[in-house]
């Protein structure tokens, strides 16, 4: 895709800090980064979202991802990891090139991804596993 920057990346036409390559995935360094050490993990061929990719691009995503959280978790002496996807927008997606983020996490970082205090949606958990099972 000619306007993607991970693709501009990947094709080395923009920088970026390399953490990792094979042949399907390419790993950097975020340069927004949540806490030291974010890492980006992405297919090199372009999809927009998980709902795009396919299975074997997908399953080379996720044992990079393993390997490198590994390394990201051993390097940065983090107390925990978030593996984090976003899809559209709505979601907090802002590049349309499918990436997962290893994001450590410290002790003191301040970072809530779920507020400390919701409130439940609307039916019941028996509605929305029928609703859900019947998509599948």
């Amino acid at each position: 895709m000619a306007g993607c920057i991970f693709c501009k990346i990947i094709r080395g036409e923009s920088p970026c800090e390399k953490v990792y390559e094979d042949e399907r995935v390419i790993s950097f360094l975020d340069i927004n980064p949540v806490s030291a050490g974010h890492t980006l993990v992405l297919p090199r061929k372009h999809f927009v979202t998980l709902f795009d990719i396919p299975e074997e691009d997908l399953k080379a995503c996720t044992l990079a991802c393993q390997k490198i959280a590994k390394a990201v978790l051993s390097a940065t002496k983090a107390s925990g990891l978030n593996l984090l996807e976003n899809n559209y927008r709505a979601a907090g997606q802002l590049v349309d090139h499918v990436h997962f983020h290893l994001i450590p996490r410290f002790p003191y970082d301040n970072l809530r991804l779920w507020p400390a205090e919701h409130g439940r949606p609307p039916g019941t958990l028996a509605e929305m596993l029928a609703r859900i099972k019947a998509e599948l």
